[in-house]
């Protein structure tokens, strides 16, 4: 039977291989029932149904990686440049006996990424794109992965994680009143340290009343409320063509009436783009960025402004942010679990310099906020 699955995939391959430089059409299963009975005439029905399973498997999606992104305790699913296959299952690293040949992961890549209108090769060796069920996809190939292509897929939770699984009621209390009262949030954290769910959990605090425009660079959000517009970045092509990066489509959403703007992900020059809009009336915008901590959440803050900017002195870059920025929220992962480690209140401190005040450390409230919006209404 086996050898029945190698010569029909190779042959739906081959066929595939014709149609130029579209992407690969996914073959029916009848076709590839046909092709079956068509190899060997002799094959039980059961056999033919397993050979069709296996080349489908082989032809369509993400292929034998499938069962796993099944599995609700997989959080990601990582192929190594050797073809071995790894999970971060249950907040713990395990390595599967399935390993991968170079030209499967390739096929991989290319099914994933080629609907969406990306593509990866060597002169564009890295590319971020998405499944249909949302889970998010990255692929480095060589010459920039030395040992061969590389492929690491987050898998997109369906279940609505609560803002109460994170920390304890009374701070999840207090995060859930600097929603209401429009608060400018920023998420901050590690890779994998939960910041897109602990967004998704903030979010869904806002109002259903409310319009709400999200920017990503790879579309994750799923927020609950009725008047949501989502946003995509797109990368430019290999000669830098019909890009569109995340500071422009942040200034797109500005001019399509948002009561709110979520940005998925800061990480660079659009930095300046979002902190204009927190401070020009779309108070209650959330955002994310890489950091350890809530003052180096900060620095980074000033240094992707910084190159941004043409000739903005430093001192006017921190009063940017401290007008712009209300609250930092650091969020951690230990043993698998995902928690808010410390929430902290920006504040000018004069002379321009701008720093944070803890209003929460170790999972309990240790102060109350100055800012007036973030204030208990009298």
């Amino acid at each position: 039977m086996a050898q029945v699955a190698a010569v029909v995939h190779r042959r739906v391959v081959e066929t595939a291989a014709g149609v130029g430089d579209d992407p690969l059409p996914a073959p029916s299963r009848a076709a590839v029932v046909e092709l079956a009975r068509q190899v060997d005439p002799l094959l039980a029905p059961s056999a033919v149904t397993a050979v069709a399973d296996t080349v489908l498997a082989r032809t369509t999606g993400v292929g034998p990686l499938q069962p796993f992104l099944a599995d609700e305790e997989v959080a990601e699913v990582m192929v190594n440049g050797d073809g071995s296959v790894w999970l971060e299952r249950g907040g713990r690293l395990e390595r599967t006996p399935l390993r991968l040949e170079t030209d499967e992961v390739m096929g991989i890549i290319e099914r994933v990424t080629a609907p969406l209108g990306r593509r990866v090769d060597r002169h564009r060796p890295t590319v971020d794109a998405r499944l249909p069920d949302g889970s998010r996809v990255h692929a480095v190939v060589p010459p920039v992965a030395v040992d061969g292509p590389s492929l690491t897929i987050r898998r997109f939770r369906v279940r609505r994680v609560r803002l109460r699984s994170f920390c304890d009621t009374e701070v999840a209390t207090l995060l859930e009143r600097f929603v209401r009262r429009r608060a400018n949030m920023v998420v901050s954290g590690g890779t994998g340290a939960g910041k897109t769910t602990l967004l998704n959990a903030l979010a869904a605090v806002i109002g259903e009343d409310e319009r709400v425009v999200t920017v990503e660079d790879t579309a994750e959000l799923r927020l609950p409320g009725a008047h949501v517009v989502r946003l995509e970045a797109r990368p430019a092509g290999p000669e830098g063509e019909d890009g569109i990066p995340l500071g422009e489509l942040v200034r797109t959403a500005l001019r399509m009436r948002p009561d709110r703007i979520v940005v998925g992900e800061t990480r660079g020059p659009e930095a300046l783009a979002v902190l204009a809009a927190m401070n020009t009336g779309h108070e209650g915008s959330l955002s994310t960025l890489h950091a350890n901590s809530a003052p180096d959440a900060l620095r980074r803050l000033e240094t992707m402004v910084l190159s941004a900017s043409s000739g903005l002195p430093l001192p006017a870059v921190r009063e940017h942010i401290a007008a712009a920025v209300d609250v930092i929220v650091q969020v951690s992962r230990s043993a698998g679990r995902r928690t808010i480690t410390s929430v902290e209140e920006v504040e000018d401190v004069g002379e321009g310099r701008v720093s944070t005040r803890p209003l929460v450390r170790g999972g309990e409230v240790v102060a109350d906020p100055i800012r007036p919006r973030l204030r208990r209404p009298s």
